[in-house]
């Protein structure tokens, strides 16, 4: 990994507010990711979602877990700087792959990526996370947006299901999801060029706009973990899944499903 693409200063910022920008991070794969993601809307997985909801326009896909199948994923996840940077930033000498995750927001799409953190779907715990949110078009308005600090926060923030807003599990642990700009929250959000990336933890709560723009945006993701990671039981099924896969809690996640990057 080139030395300035996470300094200690970025590491500093992770830890505070749970979000950086890591320029370029993706940047010698940026083609070969928009042709994975063109394979990956012609070949769903089955996880696959056009978060249709009623009233909105436009298309908004996303899909997880193809890494697997779908060879452009695979490179980046293996070949970039992503294991190194994720290392730097989450303070961790081992990096595990968790999963991948694409999101394409077609022009004219309204729906916006609701609020929500990441963390309370899966069936991880630990605090040495990052998942890196790469655009493979420039973004301006529809970036990623970060609530600076909210990886912190004493109580996870309520999942639920994008499309229809209803809560993943019961709502009694968690705390609901907030209103960042009506609460006056700092949000961090970031210009972007393709291949650049924002980092942030799994408990960051994020979301993005619309796109109003005239261009697709699509985006790339890949969650990692770190020395700290273990499974955890949740309160009902999480997302992804994982069906059959063994684990009890407290293990670390199997390394053939989830492969040590290093």
């Amino acid at each position: 990994m080139k030395a300035s693409l996470v300094t200690p200063e970025m590491v500093a910022d992770y830890a505070r507010d749970g979000v950086v920008l890591v320029r370029g991070l993706f940047a010698d794969f940026v083609d070969d990711l928009r042709n994975g993601i063109a394979e990956n809307m012609e070949h769903p997985g089955p996880y696959a979602s056009e978060n249709r909801r009623e009233g909105e326009s436009g298309r908004f896909f996303d899909d997880y877990c193809n890494w697997q199948r779908i060879d452009a994923f695979r490179r980046a996840a293996l070949g970039s700087p992503a294991a190194a940077a994720a290392s730097a930033l989450m303070q961790s000498e081992r990096v595990q792959l968790f999963h991948d995750h694409v999101l394409v927001k077609e022009p004219g799409t309204s729906m916006a990526t609701p609020w929500h953190q990441d963390g309370p779907y899966y069936f991880v715990g630990g605090q040495q996370t990052v998942s890196f949110w790469s655009p493979l078009d420039p973004v301006r308005d529809a970036t990623l947006r970060c609530v600076a600090g909210s990886h912190l926060w004493e109580k996870d923030v309520l999942p639920t299901r994008w499309a229809k807003g209803d809560a993943f599990f019961d709502p009694a642990p968690y705390m609901p999801v907030p209103d960042p700009e009506a609460e006056g929250m700092r949000i961090i959000e970031f210009d972007m060029e393709p291949g650049d990336a924002v980092a942030f933890h799994f408990r960051t709560l994020h979301g993005a706009r619309g796109n109003t723009a005239q261009a697709r945006r699509r985006a790339f993701s890949l969650r990692l973990i770190g020395e700290d990671a273990r499974y955890t039981e949740r309160p009902g099924p999480t997302s992804p899944p994982f069906p059959g896969h063994g684990m009890e809690e407290g293990d670390r996640l199997r390394e053939d499903w989830f492969p040590v990057l290093q």
